[in-house]
């Protein structure tokens, strides 16, 4: 099994992807760079490749109907509009948000009203570049491609995540304890790219979480959450421990 994890942004040069292959008891990390173009990461998937972004894979419905109904000048279908937070928060976070704050007990940066939502446009395109080369795309977690999100896996695993984003010297502590307590994987010589560059980091922890999510260990959406899964897009959050990644 090939797992190829991606840290998206809005640009080239802050778009970094992991690949690592899977084998009976052991995991090797193949493949770490840093400033990777659409075209790469639709030719790294490939016929058999499960695909991890760090991503937004869409915006929330009320978000969608709000913008639609602003635009035209009617009413939106979430009712009147009060400004407050209550009414606001349907508009700022996905169903899936909701899901991942009650796992890890924070928000996750809002798609619709964060510089997130510059990334998620360049998403839009790339999930369309898949669709044409003959990937299957959906937004659900039902296939091979998974929304994950490093940092929440990270906090799922037990790792302390403080200033990871922004400080090396945490990052080769993360890496580190990693590598200390999933022995089983191989990182090569990209420990230096993974320590001096977040992004490259998050995108071998995306690709780690991608093995959860080939492996169905996830939780899925809920039956009454699954249409709205397939618009909004999904988080794939590992259940289990890291440990356990290895295991058939």
């Amino acid at each position: 099994m090939r797992t190829i994890g991606v840290d998206l942004a809005a640009g080239v040069p802050g778009t970094a992807l992991a690949e690592i292959e899977w084998a009976p008891g052991r995991a090797r990390l193949v493949r770490l760079q840093v400033g990777v173009d659409d075209v790469d990461i639709v030719a790294s998937v490939g016929p058999d490749g499960w695909l991890g972004l760090d991503c937004p894979l869409g915006w929330p419905d009320a978000f969608v109907d709000f913008v639609g109904a602003h635009h035209l000048g009617e009413q939106p279908q979430l009712g009147e509009v009060d400004g407050g937070a209550d009414w606001r928060r349907g508009l700022v976070y996905r169903r899936t948000d909701v899901v991942v704050r009650d796992r890890i007990g924070r928000w996750p940066l809002s798609v619709s009203t964060d510089r997130l939502g510059v990334t998620a446009l360049r998403g839009a395109g790339l999930l369309r570049r898949l669709a044409a080369s003959g990937f299957p795309v959906d937004r659900a977690a039902e296939g091979r491609l998974f929304e994950v999100y490093p940092g929440g896996a990270l906090r799922i695993w037990g790792f302390d995540t403080t200033k990871y984003r922004v400080d090396a010297t945490r990052r080769a502590t993360l890496l580190d304890t990693l590598q200390e307590r999933a022995r089983w994987l191989d990182v090569g010589p990209f420990a230096a790219l993974a320590v001096s560059s977040g992004d490259a980091f998050d995108a071998l922890i995306a690709a780690l979480a991608t093995r959860a999510g080939a492996l169905g260990r996830f939780a899925r959406p809920a039956a009454v959450d699954l249409e709205i899964a397939r618009r909004e897009g999904w988080v794939v959050l590992p259940d289990g421990p890291l440990e356990e990644s290895v295991a058939p």
